[in-house]
């Protein structure tokens, strides 16, 4: 499909004292998962909330399937935000089956409920359900209404890794539907697992977008040597280029050899030396300057 099933022309959201989006242009096409990242302040959740009719623009034009969005977005379109109260008093069911009320038109329930791993607790009161679970939930319930296309606001945060690798592959499942995913993440092997295509913003505008594979292509062409900080105490880093992080070094190359041997040559052991391609993380701090969590 080549047309695209959301557009996003120069939109524009000024507050009395910021410029919270500063003219953006997105187009994503029907069946990919597209990732916003940014730093805090960086305008992403004020764009997401625009796209999902929760705040009005200043200006600018947002088209889905063609047209600006109304009662056919509303009910094409699931939303699984960031922090959402669900109901107490009630079983996991009972809340699936309130939030299909809403809709002319639902997703198979049962379905639901094995796709998202629910069976074990339908009769659960939603007080009682664990972080994973509730994340489940919540997702059953931004696809309760069959949508075209869902947005999942930080939908791993706080859950432990395995809970996060199985949630991904419920999104995974999803996409593979022909469903659109408009995701925002704070974990950058998140990002890169998920994402056919990422945007990153920062101060209101977006900074560098493509395939997580393309802009690292594009922005590096070296790798990182990481040891402990404590291995190079006695050693002159000053030809090299190099981040501290923690308590380790990186040491950024495009020779490895070199660097080993001039390593080897002042005695520092490489004991537990490591040696990585660049990642998303090393590339939303080459362009933004700051980790994603600052």
């Amino acid at each position: 499909m080549t047309s695209a099933l959301l557009e996003i022309q120069n939109l524009v959201k000024h507050y009395p004292s910021v410029k919270a989006v500063n003219g953006i242009d997105i187009s994503l096409k029907q069946g990919i998962c597209f990732g916003l990242l940014g730093p805090n302040g960086a305008g992403k959740t004020t764009t997401i909330e625009i796209l999902e009719g929760i705040v009005e623009a200043t200006s600018g034009e947002i088209l889905y399937k063609g047209e600006a969005p109304g009662e056919r977005f509303r009910k094409e379109a699931g939303i699984m935000f960031q922090s959402t109260a669900l109901q107490d008093y009630i079983t996991v069911r009972e809340t699936l089956q309130m939030f299909a009320n809403f809709y002319p038109a639902n997703a198979d329930i049962n379905d639901l409920i094995r796709r998202c791993n629910l069976t074990e607790y339908l009769q659960q009161d939603n007080r009682e359900l664990s972080g994973g679970q509730r994340q489940r939930l919540l997702l059953a319930i931004a696809l309760v209404n069959n949508p075209d296309i869902i947005f999942l606001d930080e939908p791993t945060t706080g859950l432990d890794p395995q809970a996060r690798r199985n949630f991904w592959d419920l999104i995974n499942d999803i996409k593979a539907e022909g469903k659109t995913i408009v995701l925002t993440t704070h974990y950058m092997d998140e990002a890169y697992s998920l994402c056919d295509e990422i945007a990153i913003m920062d101060h209101g505008k977006i900074i560098a977008q493509g395939t997580p594979k393309d802009l690292l292509k594009a922005n590096f062409d070296d790798v990182i040597l990481q040891l402990p900080e404590a291995e190079l105490e006695n050693f002159d880093l000053s030809s090299f280029s190099v981040h501290k992080k923690d308590s380790h070094i990186d040491i950024m190359t495009d020779d490895v050899n070199r660097v080993i041997a001039v390593l080897i040559e002042n005695n520092v052991s490489l004991s537990q030396l490591q040696i990585r391609s660049r990642t998303l993380d090393d590339l939303f701090l080459e362009l933004t300057g700051k980790e994603l969590r600052a």
